[in-house]
């Protein structure tokens, strides 16, 4: 079945009439920020958002927000998996809180500290731990590390991956070599002076980028996400893990958006094995942290390899990293809301999802398809899900997607605005997804 592209341009303009319309006080703060931010609004990808000017979010509870006109939303979304635990969690509110009033950053350790480290090695089984103010930073200090160890300057990633805003990921592959990718701001050098690009699911173009002996680790989400859901084949990450090993390269998991996988993220779910791990955005129930681990072996290299003279200017760290209340954000939130407790409930949701959604595609007809991620999911304009970055590239359509957000939005859901991932809070409820199954039913239907 192919789309009726003049169709597809009525439906859309008919609800960006509906979305300005009712909402006259975010575009009031729309064109009032337009003259005092860049674009109208504080960060340029809150411009991603369908309709012709983003809403502006007043209050949330749970998996709910508010905006300035009354709307109210099922959050999908949750701050692209910063708010995964659901927005202003009680247990991390309540600490947040407590450390305010007794500070918020010192330069020093604290208590709470430790017990994050300890949390974070019983989960995911590397015993040595660093703080961070972002996954964009731990991954930074990661390579960086991997660079000083082992006295190479290269790095590999996977196509259409993505690790936050580090210089040596945003690149991709053209005509079989590493480029730019397109909207990559004033990098510092060529991309291939520093990174090699290999398809995710193909052992034998990472052996390839592998065999000179000269990059020093590999970066990798244990499944691509934000180019869509794409899952790993059977067998490749042991194979990813074997080519490291014997090329002496450093194996780096960035759990960041995988976490939805389980407590442990994707790490634990099936016993991967990397040399570090970093992790961001969920971990403190929505307040800007991260870490990233080692093992013991990468733990001693860095130990032998480090001078304690001069680790202040060592490009790894910075002022406010680990401040006292992102560990207490981080140590509430890990104890509290990301356990066992709540992955029991958010993955059946999320199967819930995928299934409502699946047969609404199987009613209309229409060569699409849904994947999951524990609990997070993501629907897709191809017959079959991707294997690799291309070929999820290649399914994007800007126009559709469009579409298909805006009607959510005008119907009461958010969704990611990049994409179309959809990530279950614990507070969701099962009349929650069989709302958003008849939306996305309703919206698929008149196509």
């Amino acid at each position: 079945m192919s789309l009726d592209r003049g169709r597809l341009r009525s439906l859309l303009a008919a609800e960006e009439l509906r979305f300005a319309a009712c909402r006259p006080r975010s575009r009031e703060l729309f064109e009032r920020a337009g003259r005092s931010l860049l674009g109208g609004v504080p960060m340029p990808w809150m411009r991603r958002w369908p309709g012709g000017f983003p809403v502006f979010a007043e209050r949330v509870e749970g998996a709910y927000l508010t905006d300035v006109d009354g709307h109210r939303y099922l959050d999908l979304c949750l701050g692209d998996t910063g708010a995964m635990t659901g927005h202003a969690p009680p247990a991390t509110v309540e600490a947040v809180t407590a450390q305010a009033r007794r500070g918020f950053t010192f330069m020093l350790p604290t208590d709470d500290a430790v017990r994050v480290g300890e949390e974070l090695a019983r989960r995911f089984g590397l015993p040595f731990w660093q703080l961070a103010l972002s996954a964009t930073d731990a991954n930074r200090f990661a390579i960086r590390l991997a660079r000083h160890l082992t006295g190479r300057r290269l790095v590999v990633v996977f196509n259409w991956c993505y690790h936050g805003t580090v210089d040596e990921t945003f690149a991709t592959l053209r005509d079989g070599r590493t480029v730019a990718r397109a909207g990559n701001l004033g990098p510092p050098v060529d991309p291939a002076l520093t990174t090699r690009v290999v398809e995710f699911n193909d052992p034998a173009a990472l052996e390839a980028a592998l065999a000179p002996g000269d990059v020093a680790c590999v970066l990798a989400e244990p499944a691509l996400t934000n180019i869509g859901i794409v899952l790993p084949d059977p067998g490749f990450h042991a194979a990813l893990r074997d080519l490291a090993r014997r090329t002496g390269t450093l194996l780096i998991l960035d759990e960041t958006h995988t976490i939805s996988a389980g407590p442990g993220g994707y790490t634990a779910a099936h016993g991967l094995e990397p040399d570090m791990l970093t992790i961001g955005k969920a971990v403190a129930g929505g307040v800007p942290a991260a870490a990233y681990g080692f093992t013991d072996s990468v733990a001693s290299r860095i130990a032998a390899a480090t001078d304690a003279g001069t680790i202040d200017t060592s490009g790894i760290g910075g002022t406010l990293a680990a401040n006292a209340l992102a560990a207490a954000a981080m140590r509430a939130t890990l104890e509290t809301l990301l356990g066992e407790e709540s992955f029991r409930r958010t993955i059946p949701l999320a199967e819930r999802f995928t299934q409502g959604v699946a047969a609404a595609i199987a009613e209309a007809g229409l060569p699409w398809t849904v994947q999951r991620l524990g609990c997070r999911a993501e629907y897709w304009f191809r017959p079959t899900p991707p294997r690799n970055g291309s070929e999820a590239a290649a399914a994007m359509d800007p126009e559709l997607e469009r579409y298909m957000h805006l009607a959510a939005l005008n119907r009461g859901i958010l969704l990611t605005p990049f994409h179309n991932m959809a990530l279950i809070a614990p507070t969701v409820t099962e009349d929650d997804v069989d709302r958003h199954t008849a939306v996305f039913r309703e919206s698929v239907a008149v196509l």
